[in-house]
């Protein structure tokens, strides 16, 4: 069976190993097959392709947490729901950070899918090392939740304090730094190629370094996305499937909605008030469930838990409200939104 029968009082998923591996697998082969279809014929997507993929992503989804609903109950699919919805808003704002790896490093736009499908693939990996420990410590240390949810009201703290602030600018990190002087490096594309070789030399090329700046951006998000994913379940399998849908529809957006971003000016805003919101819903989880001797005696406390139900609908509002008051206010103040940002054109783009 796929999972065995859940009790009402106590939802929970007893899965089998090989659905792990099933889902795990079939996602390897979907990334595996975009990887070698992109690479056999590096381009900038149309309309249509994109529209296309990214609905068949979003209605997988869907399907997924329907599914779910018939085999798990609701329960377990709001968890879902409410885990894929905050994945993919917290993921759009990774779109500013990887135009401006693209700008910096001015990435042939017929490169760019590329690029970005290899940096998802890393950063999907990363994420999945990430799930990993949270779910450990989540197993074997109650208290980590008064971590996750101080953490997460903390990053929501600065980003409010960040408010509309635009950076038009990549700040590489150390991380990066050390990278380029490691490996020796042409200042030229080779198409898909991450390493060439020039004059008997082999170097590497700056298509290597942006898949880096990808991977290892997405891995910072990381921090917050976790966090906030298990403040709304504590089943890991629901964590992977919802990150893997959120992540593999990411290079649609990247493309479709690169000139609204400029638009969603709240977006900040609204993403802080997201993570303040499951930020204290972890405490009052942490609070619940209390076994720190210095709180209470080491006894639980008798505090309300916001409910699956209450969260996805929370959700949906403040990502609805972010979305509605952004527009309205550029549609009120166009002069306020500042050069359109998208998939740029590199060097090596034909007009």
């Amino acid at each position: 069976m796929l999972l065995a029968p859940v009790s009402a009082a106590e939802p929970g998923l007893q899965l089998q190993p090989w659905v792990w591996w099933v889902t795990i697998g079939v996602a390897s082969a979907v990334l595996v097959f975009d990887v070698l279809a992109i690479r056999s014929r590096p381009h900038r997507p149309s309309t249509r392709e994109l529209t296309i993929a990214l609905g068949v992503y979003v209605g997988a989804a869907v399907l997924f947490g329907l599914g779910m609903w018939w085999w798990a109950g609701g329960q377990l699919a709001g968890e879902f729901f409410a885990g894929w919805l905050t994945e993919y808003s917290l993921s759009v704002d990774n779109l500013f950070i990887f135009i401006l790896i693209m700008a910096r490093f001015a990435v042939p736009e017929r490169l760019q899918q590329f690029a970005l499908m290899v940096g998802i693939i890393i950063a999907i990996v990363l994420r999945g090392i990430f799930i990993a420990v949270g779910a450990a410590a989540i197993n074997n240390f109650s208290w980590i939740f008064y971590i996750f949810g101080a953490f997460l009201i903390y990053t929501a703290v600065r980003l409010a304090r960040e408010g509309e602030s635009d950076d038009d600018e990549y700040e590489e990190s150390r991380f990066m730094r050390a990278m380029e002087r490691r490996f020796p490096a042409t200042q030229e594309y080779d198409g898909t190629r991450l390493f060439t070789v020039r004059g008997g030399k082999r170097l590497a090329t700056p298509l290597f370094f942006v898949i880096l700046a990808l991977g290892t951006t997405d891995l910072l998000f990381a921090l917050d996305s976790i966090p906030a994913i298990y403040g709304l379940t504590k089943e890991p399998y629901i964590v992977l499937v919802a990150n893997l849908f959120a992540l593999m529809g990411l290079r649609q957006l990247y493309f479709l909605i690169g000139g609204l971003l400029t638009k969603l000016v709240y977006l900040s805003l609204g993403l802080a008030v997201l993570l303040a919101f499951i930020g204290v819903k972890l405490l009052l989880h942490a609070l619940h469930e209390n076994e720190l001797p210095f709180i209470n005696g080491g006894e639980p406390l008798d505090v309300p838990e916001i409910p699956i139900w209450l969260s996805l609908v929370a959700i949906v509002v403040i990502l609805g409200v972010t979305t509605v008051a952004s527009l309205w206010r550029t549609r009120r103040h166009p002069e306020e939104i500042g050069e359109e940002v998208g998939p740029r054109r590199g060097p090596d783009d034909a007009p």
